[in-house]
This record gives C-alpha cells, structure tokens and sequence, in this order.
C-alpha cells in the first residue's frame, strides 16, 4: 500500500489546486464578457453623434498636461472598469484646445459650459491657452457658461473668461496669489548625522538649499518675488480684463478675504457676487434647470442638452484606425514634426511624463529621419534635471539642424535649467508670457553616512591600489581632494552650459552669466534680455518652423515614443469598442473632485514633503551633475 502523502505536499497541493480554479473562472468570465461585448457591439450599438444645438462641456479631469504620464495599459483598464484609482488623473491640453474650435466652428454647438469641478490646476502657460480658445470661441457669438461649486485660483482664471460664471450657495472663490514654498531638511540631516556635500556655481542656483539651509535665502527670495511678481501682475490684468474689472479689484480681494470673512453673516459665495467675480449664486440643481432654458432638454428630460468634450472629439476626430489611416494617405505631404519633452529630465530611456536622455535624443533621430518632415517644433515643459542627458537631446537637436531643417522651440510652464539647456541652440525660441525659464546654473550633491553608521558601531576601513580607490564610499567622510575635483567639474559643467547659451543666443559669455548664476526669469523677462525669442503658445512656434522651412502647405506629425508589441496589443483591446461597451457607462469619467483635493492637511503636508525630497534623490546623471531649478509655483 503506497504511503499517504504528508501534510505539506497535501496543503501546497491544494493551494495550487485553488489557484488553477481562480484563473480558470477569470478566464471564463473574461471570456463571457467579450463574448457579451460581441454582441452588444454588433447588434445594439448606436452610432454616436452630436445633438443638435447641445452646450459642448469642457470638463478638465485632474491637471491639464502636455503629455499624459505613461500608465500600464491594464492598470488603465483596470481602473477605467473600477472606477477606482490611486493616480492622480490627467487631461490632455490639446484635446481641451481641439475641442473648443471644433466646437466654435460647428452649428451643432449652441452653447459652451466650462464645468470645473474636478480641474485641479495647470501651469500659467497652459491657463491663458484654455483662456485665448475661449476668447475664440466667444468670436462666433455663441455664450460661455461656467460653474463649479469651489474655484481655485487656476479655476477661476478659466472661469473668469465666460460670459456667465455661477458658483454654488456653499462654494466660494478662493484667489491667493503666487507662493514658492520649499521644504528644508538640514536640521533632520544633522541629527540623522547625512552629510550632504554641495557644490554648484550660481548665486541664485537654490535648488540644493533645502538640504544646507533651514529656510531660504535672500538671493533666492530677491529672484522668487520677481518672477512671481510677473506672473502674479499677468493673472490678475487677464483676470481682470475678462470681468471688466481692475487689477487691483483682484489683489484686493485677496488681500482683504479674511478680514471681510470675520464679518458677520457673510459667507464666501456672498464675497465672490459682491467683488463681481460672479454673476450668480446656483446650486447645481438650479444651473442644470437654467442652462435647460437656454439650450433645450435632453432626450431623456432629465438633464440639459449636452455633449462632454471628450465623447465630442470622438466623434469630430473619428476613429483611431481612420485616423492612422488618413495619415498613411499624407505620407508625402511636408510636414512639422513635433516632439513633446515634459516632465524631469533622466539619463537614459524614460517612459511618457518623463524625459529621457536616450528616449527623447531617439524621438529627434526618428524625426530627422523621415524625409517628410522639413522642421521640428520641441515642445517644453521641463524644470530640468541631468547635465548629460540634456546635453545628449541638444546634440541630437544640432543634428537635425545639421541636415538643413529648422528647429524650433516652444516653451511650456517651465523651461528651466536642463528645460533651457536642450532649447538654447534652437533656431527660435518662443514662450508664454508666464512661463519659468532660464535658471542657468548647474549643482553636484554628494551625501556621506559616516556618522549614522559610526553611531551604530558600523565602520568603514580597507586598501587600494590607486588614490582613487574608495574615493566616493559614502560610509566614510568625503576627502578634500575629492571635494575640490567635483567642485571643478561643476565649475566646468557652468562654463559649458553659459558657452552653450552664448553660442545659441548669439550673446557672450559675460553678458550670458550676467543674467544666468541659477537665476529664474518669467518668460516676458526672458524676452527682455535676450533668452527667448517671441511670446507665443504651440501653433505660433508651429507656424514659425513652416516659415523658416519655406512650407506652403504643411501637416504637423506628433513623434511619441513607440509601445513594445505587447503594449501595443493591451492599448488596441483596451481602446476598442469592445472594451468600451464592457465600460459601466460611465463615459464621462466622472470621478469626483474631492478625490484629491480634499486631502487632510496632515496628508497634503507628508505629500509635499515626499515630492520635495524625491525631487532630488530620484535624480540620476551619471557624473552627479544637475541642471535642475526646483522652481513649482505653488
């Protein structure tokens, strides 16, 4: 009689046994499902189109980007399907733009409805592009509603531009200005016993002073005021032109809020209709009824006449594979290649939302490559990061220069730092009036953990066959001869960068370093002295690079970075129509706004400070030279 298995080969036994049961009921749901798809898709599905003399709704989820942060395909799914997501979500600034002059130019389109509930924020650049689409809109004689319970201050900048702006009886509008807020870690690191080793050449390179200092210095708060000051005076001029008030209107209401909130029954709505800063006071209940008046009721009777932007584009763009299509026809036709570099810079390759060295240098190759494209517009949004890498994207770019098409560059929120380093040798430079660019300096940090080791009775000690041997053990202190060898290359990194600057600016050096030493400009102090050449959003710099390639008739051609083959196929599943009837019906992604921006004060603060420290240390150049400003407004 054989032996009776023992207890263990029985429990693993059956918990295989269990997990093959799992997978083989996911399997078979999944399979159901599709098969449900199937079905739906081929026999129940209605061709969407656009109702007539519908309100199209401008809903920003999240932040608005230049380029959304790359997401595994099946989280995305998986979370679409869940409604439930730990990311913080993102829109697309060009849909939003896309999607409004589609909608200006089409007699569907009776009205525009900016619901800013769930719109976190953008970056000053992006703010006055949503602001400059809807002025357009406005051309063709067709009314802007707004409405959002709370408006922040990127909210209210949108919302200032309809011709109606309503809030909630609860709600209020909260403007507060510009701030630079840094984290300061030095007093921690010295009672963790970090040594952190500084070397950088720029008297306003304050990057590396959250971890020398424990608050910031005066150069760093001369050069903060004054470019917050310009971005500041640009809010509330716009602001205030838009609500047919003054500049000055803006600021005090800020200034005063408080004072005017101690006031007995006066509530923060009551504050926003008083300032003029809206035309009425809604709940959302009341705003669906009014606008109902406006443009009509929908088929089911229960809301007004609408279409989300996103369902919109659908329809007006077509589908994905007509659109790959329509492309394949234009191969021939000349075209502007643009390249989007958002987000920090790393050595080596980099997924979307980031930008890396060898990545986006692969993009320009690809770009310079295709003999339909006659010129390239950069698209930057960058604080910077890696020397080497910002070095390797801007040799690429003389490359593409090199085979006789221009190059031209079109600044974002920030271009700072390693953001200004890869657009300085550009044929043209153009940025928004708001954005954060120059910061022209270069930092090493170096940190050493001797004395938290010592403390715990851990030591460092050994032999080497060079000097250089054991040079950079961080668990022994850092030798002067080491300090001063970094400290040159930083020095010569500086000299690079100005040499950099003043070739591609036709400037000198001198007069380069005179207004470089890590100092942060505004955009419309860039135009001043030299470091930019025109204020301008995207399709201006995309109209520039088709002069200067002597392009009559010219498309654009977007270069992303391409999806590996299984990617690829979880993207196309997950994009079809399929999968979208597989979807609760939920199209509209209606998350709510409080998901994020209701965090506690407690959460918030341990965010910020996650964000400032990872900032740095997630940072990766080869050498440990950085060309990063640090510079979020906040």
């Amino acid at each position: 009689m054989a032996d009776k298995p023992g207890f263990l080969h029985r429990l693993l036994t059956g918990f295989w046994t269990l997990i093959d049961q799992a997978r083989r009921s996911i399997v078979n749901i999944l399979f159901l499902l599709i098969i449900y798809a199937l079905i739906k898709g081929l026999f129940f599905a209605e061709t969407p189109t656009v109702p007539s003399g519908a309100a199209l709704v401008i809903k920003p989820l999240g932040f608005v980007v230049d380029e959304l942060d790359y997401v595994e395909p099946i989280d995305e799914a998986l979370d679409e399907l869940t409604d439930n997501s730990e990311k913080v979500p993102q829109t697309l600034l060009s849909d939003l733009l896309t999607a409004i002059d589609k909608g200006r130019q089409d007699e569907s389109i009776n009205a525009l409805l900016l619901d800013l509930r769930s719109f976190y924020g953008a970056g000053p650049s992006k703010l006055q592009d949503i602001a400059l689409a809807i002025q357009s809109f406005k051309t063709s004689g067709k009314p802007v509603y707004a409405y959002s319970a709370f408006y922040n201050q990127s909210q209210y900048y949108v919302a200032a531009q309809a011709d109606e702006v309503y809030v909630d009886p609860l709600g209020n509008v909260f403007i507060e200005g510009y701030g630079r807020f840094n984290t300061y870690f030095k007093e921690a690191l010295d009672k963790l016993g970090i040594n952190y080793h500084i070397f950088k050449v720029g008297t306003y390179k304050s990057a590396v002073e959250p971890f020398i200092r424990n608050d910031m210095s005066d150069h760093a708060k001369e050069a903060n005021r004054q470019y917050l000051d310009d971005l500041w005076q640009s809010y509330t001029e716009n602001v205030a032109k838009a609500r047919d008030l003054t500049a000055d209107d803006i600021h005090q209401y800020s200034d005063n809020m408080l004072e005017e909130l101690s006031q007995v029954k006066t509530t923060t709505a009551d504050l926003a209709l008083k300032a003029s800063l809206v035309d009425g006071i809604k709940t959302r209940e009341e705003i669906i009824d009014y606008l109902t008046e406006k443009v009509g009721e929908n088929k089911k009777g229960d809301n007004f006449k609408q279409i989300s932007h996103k369902k919109y584009l659908e329809i007006v763009q077509g589908s994905k594979v007509l659109a790959k299509a329509a492309e394949s026809t234009l191969s021939s036709v000349d075209k502007v290649a643009i390249i989007v570099a958002k987000g920090i810079i790393f050595d080596g390759n980099q997924k979307a939302g980031a930008i890396g060295g060898d990545s986006t240098a692969k993009l320009i190759r690809r770009a310079r490559n295709d003999k339909s494209v006659k010129a390239l517009v950069l698209r930057v949004d960058s604080p910077g990061g890696s020397a080497y890498a910002s070095e390797i994207i801007r040799r690429e770019l003389v490359k593409f220069q090199e085979s006789g098409k221009p190059v031209v560059v079109s600044m974002g929120s920030y271009a700072a730092s390693g953001g200004y380093w890869i657009s300085a040798t550009a044929d043209e430079i153009w940025a928004s009036p708001t954005t954060i660019t120059g910061s022209i300096g270069i930092f090493g940090m170096i940190p050493t953990f001797e004395k938290p080791l010592n403390d715990l009775g851990i030591h460092r000690d050994g032999v080497g066959t060079t000097r250089l041997s054991g040079a950079f053990d961080f668990g022994k202190p850092l030798r002067d001869d080491v300090g001063k060898a970094i400290q040159n290359s930083i020095e010569n990194g500086y000299n690079q960068f100005i040499t950099i600057v003043a070739n591609g600016r036709n400037m000198t050096k001198t007069a380069v370093n005179e207004i470089a030493q890590g100092r942060v400009w505004s955009g419309a102090r860039a135009l001043e002295i030299g470091l930019v050449d025109q204020l301008g959003g995207l399709d201006e710099a995309v109209e520039s690079a088709a002069i200067r390639a002597n392009l009559v008739g010219h498309k654009t051609k977007l270069f992303e970075q391409e999806l590996s083959e299984g990617e690829q196929f979880f993207k196309q599943l997950f994009d079809s129509s399929l999968y979208t009837s597989l979807r609760s019906g939920n199209s509209e992604q209606a998350v709510s706004a409080t998901q994020y921006q209701q965090l506690s004060p407690a959460v918030v603060l341990v965010k910020q400070l996650e964000q400032s420290f990872n900032s740095i240390v997630q940072m990766n150049d080869p050498q440990n030279m950085y060309v990063h400003c640090l510079c979020t407004v906040r």
